[in-house]
């Protein structure tokens, strides 16, 4: 479960102030508001990457709010995926397991049996630059799950793909999470792509956020 207890985020002009926020375990949460609202800095807070002023962040009702983002237990995909240029494909997986100065019979182990997952085995020795845009999105959902994270955070992860490759990873997501039991916040701006996957539909909308009901999904308008 993830638990976002009256938030404050103070970022130069803007704000986010009294935010409050439950997703119960292994659901499929997706966030959703316009461009500017505070999406992305409220799920970085939860990864650990942006400081909160005030308020609680609890995972599985244990108080994370101080803890360093790699001891969290939260897998991150930002908006563009984020590989590091000069790593090959197999050395992103390994890079947050090298960071926690895992053996290296155990990083061996959690790549080869992510790729596998993914279905990236023959592309583990390429660089980013030589990749398509849906090996990219496996790869970074590989370095996600290296380290064995209980909620998985997406920023934004279908958004630069075509269509054919935006139905492929979604498919790919909804597996993932069913497989590994995980609890998922999801922004988009797509109300198709928070149908297809989410469980519970969140709005950000004035610095609040707002429940959608399920029964109002098809006809709500952001």
């Amino acid at each position: 479960m993830i638990k976002m207890e009256a938030i404050h985020i103070q970022q130069g002009d803007f704000s986010l102030e009294d935010i409050n926020l439950t997703i119960p375990s292994q659901a499929y949460a997706v966030l959703m508001g316009g461009s500017g609202t505070g999406k992305t800095s409220l799920m970085e807070a939860l990864c650990g990457l942006r400081k909160i002023s005030s308020g609680a962040i609890f995972i599985n009702d244990k108080n994370i709010s101080h803890m360093d983002p790699w001891d969290r237990k939260i897998g991150y995909v930002p908006q563009d995926g984020a590989l590091f240029p000069h790593l090959s494909a197999g050395e992103q997986i390994a890079f947050p397991l090298t960071i926690k100065k895992t053996l290296r019979n155990e990083i061996n182990k959690t790549v080869t049996e992510l790729a596998e997952l993914m279905e990236i085995t023959s592309v583990l020795n390429s660089y980013p630059n030589t990749l398509s845009g849906g090996e990219k999105q496996r790869v970074a959902l590989a370095r996600a799950l290296a380290m064995g994270p209980e909620v998985l955070c997406f920023d934004e992860p279908l958004s630069a793909l075509d269509e054919e490759l935006h139905d492929e990873i979604s498919q790919l997501l909804a597996k993932l999470v069913k497989l590994k039991k995980l609890t998922v916040l999801h922004i988009t701006h797509s109300m198709r792509e928070a149908q297809s996957l989410g469980s519970i539909i969140f709005k950000l909308s004035k610095g609040r956020i707002i429940n959608i009901p399920k029964e109002s999904h098809k006809s709500y308008e952001l």
